[in-house]
């Protein structure tokens, strides 16, 4: 019988059967049709390797206790935790925690934070309620309607355009360009509620990586004509760039900070939206129609906070940065490796996360090569899902040398294949 089911990102004429997974462990997967490298930590969200034991034995004892409770007029200790845990080691100004359940939602909550700052302080020097976004070029910053507008325009989203609001566009800052992007921004700043980015890298867009400074330049932009820093590190949080956040590489505190995939280890859905005060502050009321209208029915659920609390021991008490510096090293090394080789170019890597482009007769997202390339890459037990003709290799921090080199020699054989 033909499966009911719908799959993401998928085009199902192409794509007829999905691959049914039984169980995951460290950097594999155990399927129907042998066991799988997760070389892109499925979709990005595994850190530390599926089935972290202390992040299972979180998860079991809290399901003991508490599976789920409305979050309006009530709180649980792991939401507490998490939160204050949270508070800590985030780039310091960020005092406020909201709670959601995926990446896109994160983002839609931190556009409806800054629009309601704008909105709730009224009128200012007889000039309405600022409610313009500026955006990056390339940028994905997710699937809900908020996050498709401010995302790039395209295959994503061509179908939903009259849903769509506006937004201000930036030029990528490509390398040797960097100064036209901050010049435009310098154009369009004023008056604008917010500007949001992916922090130096970013992800669906093409694996495209920008260097702290610009990251830097474009915050100190914003601070001084007022306007709010979204920092989308949903991709980016929790060591893939080298560093915890990405914002540490420029010395930046973002207004809003939006962290999702490996909040909770990649183990369970759950993100959050973190603010400065004075964000917080504009939506303090004894006027209730001053209140952030904003949940879900599982807004903070224990169970995945639970999850988050034992990530963020991990984190305190386990040597992650240490791998993650190893794995960075490993990365650049098998990637210098493809340096000579005339069927790749642009090659990329920053910290744990490297692309390269295969050359192909149809580059860009839909690439005919793709469906292909996945199948090839499952039939030699490697996960791997190019962006269109850009292969890319986001592993979990546990990943051994031997299994990268499984990696990038799948790799090397797709090349004599689809180059």
């Amino acid at each position: 019988m033909t499966s009911p089911v719908w799959h993401p990102f998928t085009q199902h004429a192409l794509t007829p059967e999905a691959i049914l997974v039984s169980r995951g462990e460290g950097a594999w997967l155990d399927t129907e049709k042998g066991r799988i490298l997760d070389a892109i930590s499925s979709w990005w969200v595994i850190t530390h390797g599926h089935r972290h034991p202390r992040i299972v034995e979180a998860i079991k004892n809290q399901a003991d206790a508490l599976d789920q409770v409305i979050f309006a007029g009530f709180t649980h200790q792991p939401a507490e935790d998490l939160a204050r845990g949270l508070v800590e080691i985030v780039p310091k100004g960020l005092t406020r925690v909201f709670y959601s359940d995926s990446g896109s939602t994160s983002v839609e909550v931190a556009l409806k934070m800054a629009l309601g700052f704008w909105k709730n302080q009224g009128p200012k020097n007889g000039k309405e309620p600022r409610t313009r976004i500026i955006a990056l070029e390339h940028a994905y910053h997710g699937d809900t309607i908020g996050t498709m507008s401010a995302g790039a325009r395209g295959v994503l989203n061509a179908a939903y355009a009259p849903l769509l609001f506006d937004v201000t566009r930036l030029p990528f800052p490509v390398p040797g360009r960097e100064q036209e992007t901050l010049d435009r921004l310098k154009e369009v700043v004023e008056d604008a509620a917010a500007l949001i980015v992916e922090p130096l890298l970013l992800g669906a867009g093409g694996m495209l990586f920008y260097p702290p400074e610009i990251l830097s330049a474009m915050a100190a932009i914003c601070r001084n004509n007022g306007t709010l820093l979204i920092a989308d590190e949903v991709l980016t949080g929790f060591g893939r760039t080298g560093t915890l956040f990405a914002c540490e590489q420029a010395g930046v505190t973002p207004d809003i900070l939006c962290l999702a995939k490996g909040l909770a280890g990649g183990n369970l859905p759950l993100a959050v939206t973190l603010c400065s005060e004075e964000i917080f502050a504009a939506h303090y009321s004894t006027d209730r129609s001053r209140t952030f209208f904003h949940s879900s029915s599982f807004t903070a659920n224990p169970i995945a906070c639970a999850a988050g609390v034992a990530n963020l021991k991990i984190w305190r008490e386990e040597p992650v940065l240490e791998r993650i510096g190893t794995l960075a090293s490993r990365q650049q090394e098998r990637l210098a490796a493809f340096r000579t080789d005339p069927r790749f170019e642009n090659l990329r890597r920053l910290g744990t996360v490297t692309a390269l482009d295969l050359k192909v007769s149809d580059p860009g997202y839909l690439a005919q090569a793709v469906p292909d390339m996945i199948r090839f890459f499952h039939a030699r037990g490697i996960l791997l899902r190019p962006l269109g003709n850009t292969i890319y290799v986001l592993p979990p921090y546990c990943v051994t040398a031997e299994e990268l080199d499984l990696v990038y020699d799948a790799i090397r054989a797709a090349a004599e294949t689809f180059a």
